[in-house]
């Protein structure tokens, strides 16, 4: 019985970040510059830059933005931010659990140390196509009670200018966690933005 609940509960791991990630990104509300011109989406501020696309994810049954999707630099970075413990990290736990999902999928995975710490890249096979793979980099960053999920495909697999490009974006985001209570791995609310809605999609 006691090898059950062991097996239940989560374990605590340590959170897993950049050592410069206060000041470098990706940013928590508390962090960020007030002032910078952010495109606000709910748990998530976007800096605008040139020829970067924001795409929102809207799940059909219920109608709730699950993610952000960004096109930039001939590259794509989906986005998701999670409510985390306030001591203890996500990423470990999440990576495990996106390794296995591939490998059932009939996928390969590889792990590897990136300039956000452990980082996934995984070839998954396309359904109904025989031979053609999709290939992703999932990067994920702890913070301070919450965790950012980035997924990165597009030229940013092959280059290293557009990879440059993209983790400059993931780091410019920031995170807006809230007070409100949530339980960890609860997807932080997303929403369309006030103002500019066509903007920020176009």
């Amino acid at each position: 019985m006691s090898d059950t609940t062991e097996t239940e509960q989560p374990q605590d791991h340590p959170k897993s970040a950049p050592e410069n990630r206060a000041t470098d990104g990706p940013l928590d509300e508390s962090e960020a510059n007030a002032v910078r011109p952010y495109v606000d989406l709910g748990g998530v501020k976007i800096l605008p830059r040139q020829e970067l696309h924001l795409r929102l994810e809207v799940e059909e049954a219920s109608k709730r933005v699950v993610a952000v999707g960004l096109d930039y630099a001939g590259s794509t970075l989906q986005i998701q931010p999670f409510a985390a413990p306030r001591s203890s990290g996500l990423w470990h736990e999440i990576r495990q659990q996106i390794i296995d999902q591939v490998h059932t999928q009939g996928g390969t995975t590889k792990v590897s140390e990136g300039p956000f710490g452990p980082e996934v890249f995984a070839e998954i096979p396309v359904a109904g196509k025989p031979g053609e793979k999709r290939i992703a980099r999932f990067v994920g960053v702890d913070g301070p009670r919450w965790f950012l999920r980035g997924v990165i495909a597009g030229e940013a697999l092959n280059s290293v200018d557009a990879a440059t490009k993209i983790e400059d974006l993931f780091r410019s985001i920031v995170v807006i966690r809230g007070n409100t209570p949530m339980p960890p791995r609860d997807l932080i609310p997303l929403h369309m933005p006030a103002t500019g809605d066509k903007e920020a999609k176009a």
